[in-house]
């Protein structure tokens, strides 16, 4: 059987700033306070391309307008980004990862696959190897990641989408209907706000309803 990895930064962009931030001697981690990585500070123009768990909490969500966000939260910190560097870590990150297999599929610039099935021999468990990763990836770099486990990407996806952040969770075949038929099926991977308003209007509410339904 495969064994596939999904590797997420928790919220990228924030914790990349946070980590440079404290390098520089800040006092403050913005990943403990209501803050977002978004658009220009004085208009308020732009969106959110991140936000801290704190900031979640008032309902921000991640593609909002920055105004939007502000009115949610009026004291809300925000930093603009700064691609350069989140390139930057992303780049150390893949480069670390790829020093226990080659066999890394990078999907964006703060998540990847992880073929873990030719290196498994190694540890006692696929869930050692990952908290091995996860827990290294924090004491080398400042910042947390989630590793979902899978025998096929799609599965391993939504397990790194489960509690968030620094955590490791499984999601193989025989593991669906405990873990999967409970969520909402807005949680779906590729369930967009359109699909996930017609499955409400059909009465299917949850992974379960979904997976029972009558497609005739």
């Amino acid at each position: 059987m495969r064994i596939i990895f999904h590797i997420d930064v928790n919220s990228a962009y924030l914790s990349w700033t946070a980590v440079e931030q404290l390098k520089n001697g800040a006092g403050m981690d913005i990943r403990t306070i209501p803050a977002i990585i978004g658009g220009d500070q004085k208009s308020r123009h732009g969106i959110v391309l991140a936000k801290s768990i704190s900031a979640k909490k008032y309902g921000i969500r991640t593609g909002e307008p920055v105004a939007n966000a502000f009115r949610k939260c009026p004291n809300l910190h925000m930093e603009a980004p700064d691609h350069e560097m989140y390139h930057k870590h992303s780049r150390e990150l893949m480069a670390f990862l790829r020093s226990y297999t080659p066999d890394i599929e990078q999907v964006s610039v703060d998540e990847c696959y992880m073929d873990f099935t030719e290196i498994a021999d190694r540890f006692t468990s696929p869930v050692e190897g990952a908290n091995e990763i996860k827990d290294e990836v924090y004491k080398r770099f400042g910042f947390t990641v989630n590793v979902g486990i899978s025998s096929r990407k799609v599965l391993a996806k939504m397990a790194s989408d489960f509690e968030k952040p620094n955590k490791v969770h499984t999601l193989f075949d025989y593991e669906i209907k405990k873990k999967m038929w409970p969520l909402k099926v807005d949680d779906l991977f590729m369930v967009g706000k359109s699909s996930s308003k017609k499955l409400h209007e059909l009465n299917i509410n949850t992974v379960e309803d979904l997976a029972k339904a009558d497609i005739n």
